[in-house]
């Protein structure tokens, strides 16, 4: 007999990203050499201090668990780095250390969102924030943006978007997918909108605040007079390439975060020991201490920039963070290339990873189907190969 599972499991759709990177890997375990563009993790080695201070506590014996919240000291570092970095103050029982920023992201909402509130998502949004909004039992309301614009929410359309129903924004600068920063300007004007509405809440996902080349960074809760209501997550997966040690944090009014500490503890309780203790070295080392990373990253940009504008039918601005591109393709929505017919971007990412063999992530998984989003946490070398296997495919 087939398992009776929940209607909440069935109604919830599998990352696309994952689902992509996963395909890709069965083919190169089939021998097939395939190039993965799909998945946004840095291909750099978490650094050796990090690892060092990794090592020490495992020699200090840190193998009982750890707070709920997390390590004192880790989130005393936390608060030293928002301060120094986000010129924001925050007080040790503000901070919730999580199994990754997803986790502080879906705790946040479990706690704000209650059935049949609606959750903002201006698109193109990070795959997973229509699941949790639908999970906690929200209702996601995509606010669509374009390549135009920068893919930057403005001022009239969050206010349009905002009803007696509306709970929560979940937000992202630097985006994942399309690379836009948000100005100090721009989300002051969008803060003015929020003020008229004390009922909504922002979950600000800056877990790509130091992927970025605009040289400034801003963040939703600097704005003072919404400050209580923004739920500030960041991580070290992304920044410090640290995707597999899984520690993320949130900070936010003292209320809030005693209620994700709630939740938290009867879902995964505290976050890994040994990786909250090399947090505190990755967070104390700040940016300057990964800066050749983020140059790295630079460089990349500039290369697939011109590699995207080389190849006919792409649509390419340029991103000022994160490490992606997020290219509008729909020129090429109707043509046939060796006896494919491209509907729409679904078509043409999987086109590319079966005639190029190269995998991307179709712009459908993030609101926006008219764009297809590359990553560029690879080589050059690899960059290099892959927009060529994509330009000889895409001849037209």
């Amino acid at each position: 007999m087939e398992p009776l599972l929940s209607g909440r499991i069935k109604t919830l759709s599998t990352s696309q990203t994952i689902a992509m990177s996963e395909r890709a890997a069965e083919l190169k375990a089939q021998g097939v050499d395939v190039i993965s563009l799909s998945l946004g993790e840095p291909d750099f080695d978490t650094p050796s201090y990090i690892v060092d201070a990794a090592r020490q506590a495992m020699e200090e014996k840190f193998f009982k668990y750890p707070p709920i919240v997390g390590y004192k000291d880790l989130r005393e570092a936390i608060v030293r780095k928002l301060k120094r970095d986000n010129r924001i103050d925050y007080d040790v029982n503000q901070i919730v250390v999580s199994t990754g920023s997803k986790q502080s992201i879906f705790n946040a909402a479990m706690v704000l969102v209650s059935p049949g509130d609606e959750v903002i998502l201006p698109s193109p949004y990070w795959v997973s924030y229509f699941e949790i909004a639908k999970l906690v039992g929200g209702i996601p309301v995509p606010v669509k943006t374009t390549i135009d614009n920068d893919f930057k929410i403005t001022p009239q359309q969050l206010e349009a978007a905002i009803t007696p129903r509306t709970k929560l924004m979940i937000f992202n600068t630097p985006s994942n997918p399309s690379g836009s920063v948000y100005s100090k300007e721009e989300l002051s004007a969008l803060a003015k909108v929020l003020q008229k509405h004390p009922r909504v809440y922002v979950i600000s996902d800056e877990i790509y605040e130091y992927i970025n080349f605009t040289g400034n960074f801003a963040g939703f809760a600097e704005i003072p007079e919404i400050k209580d209501r923004v739920i500030t997550v960041n991580g070290v997966s992304k920044a410090f390439a640290m995707t597999g040690w899984r520690i993320g944090y949130m900070a936010a009014h003292p209320t809030i975060a005693k209620a994700c500490a709630k939740i938290q503890s009867q879902v995964t309780s505290g976050a890994n020991s040994i990786a909250q203790r090399a947090t505190i070295a990755a967070l104390d080392g700040g940016k300057q201490k990964i800066q050749y990373m983020i140059d790295a990253f630079d460089q990349r940009r500039q290369l697939v920039y011109n590699l995207l504008k080389e190849i006919p039918g792409f649509k390419v601005n340029m991103p000022t963070g994160a490490f992606y591109f997020f290219p509008d393709v729909s020129a090429f929505f109707g043509k046939t290339f060796n006896g494919t017919t491209i509907n729409n971007a679904t078509d043409l990412s999987m086109y590319l990873l079966e005639e190029a063999k190269v995998a991307t992530v179709t712009g459908e998984a993030f609101g926006n189907p008219e764009c297809l989003r590359f990553s560029y946490a690879t080589s050059q070398d690899e960059l290099k190969e892959a927009f060529a296997r994509v330009k000889k495919v895409l001849q037209f």
